[in-house]
């Protein structure tokens, strides 16, 4: 029988979705002298990108040869990261270990994104491995305390943020998002199963109909983890393309939970929002 390894050593699993945070954990994990290993899904996870790292495809409802790969590659240890969406059932292939799972697998998706994500933790830790967040491998892809780039928060943006702060808490315990748009006290938008980009763009759409009676350059987005968040899973999440919705949505800035929000690209995070003339500030006691 192999011995059990503790947290942090071995190769780490790391299931892999859109977007470039994988591979910023990935090279983070890799600098600490750890191997990292991508599991990417096929269709999400960009194949050029992938090849610089040792890594296997799978796709959606493979979990026997994920779990079996896993294992042939020495992983106890696996993160989940990178944007995924709720497949349709014509992108799932179960394959025989998923049809064993079947039960578990349709309770899971019965229930918003929390609950799915929780539940598909469980049952990987129910395989031996142990699920970790990407914050607890690769800690500098959080965005830290204070303001990032030149701009600084009006004190009209202060209150602002906190009107959003206090919606999402309301909000939290019935999985709806992770993030709202207020402009002068006045709730814009409250981020649902569309997501950032697309919640951003509508209210784009009503500043150009003359919809929003503040005037632009003033409101915030503000995002921060749900109450009682499994936050292995699916922490609010931020980059270039954030900064680019904020500015065509004509508002101030954007306001994040510090320590608990994941930046993706920060240079060009910052760049985008000082050329923009937005605030990017991290809130503690947000999340």
């Amino acid at each position: 029988m192999s011995a059990v390894m503790a947290p942090g050593e071995g190769p780490l699993a790391i299931i892999a979705g859109g977007g470039t945070l994988p591979f910023a954990v990935a090279d983070a994990v890799k600098a600490r002298g750890r191997r990292p290993v991508m599991f990417a899904l096929q269709g999400v996870v960009d194949p050029e990108k992938v090849k610089a790292y040792p890594h296997h495809w799978v796709r959606y409802g493979q979990t026997g040869r994920l779990l079996r790969l896993a294992r042939a590659e020495g992983c106890r240890d696996a993160v989940w990261i990178g944007s995924m969406v709720r497949p349709r059932l014509s992108q799932v292939r179960l394959d025989l270990a998923s049809l064993l799972l079947l039960p578990k697998l349709l309770k899971a998706f019965r229930g918003g994104d929390d609950h799915l994500l929780s539940s598909l933790g469980k049952i990987f830790e129910d395989q031996g491995f142990r699920l970790l967040g990407a914050h607890e491998v690769a800690p500098e892809i959080l965005v830290p305390e204070g303001v990032l780039g030149r701009v600084q928060p009006s004190e009209r943006d202060h209150a602002d943020i906190a009107r959003a702060l206090e919606l999402l808490r309301a909000i939290g315990p019935f999985d709806v998002g992770q993030a709202a748009v207020i402009a002068g006290n006045h709730v814009l938008a409250v981020e649902g199963a569309e997501g950032t980009d697309n919640m951003l763009a509508h209210v784009a759409q009503m500043r150009s109909a003359g919809r929003i009676p503040s005037p632009a350059g003033t409101g915030v987005l503000v995002k921060a983890p749900k109450p009682k968040q499994d936050r292995r899973f699916d922490l609010p999440t931020i980059g270039p393309r954030t900064i680019d919705g904020i500015a065509r949505a004509g508002l101030a800035g954007l306001a994040v939970a510090a320590g608990a929000t994941i930046i993706a690209e920060p240079e060009q995070v910052i760049a985008a929002a000082d050329r923009e003339k937005l605030f990017v500030i991290g809130v503690r006691g947000a999340g």
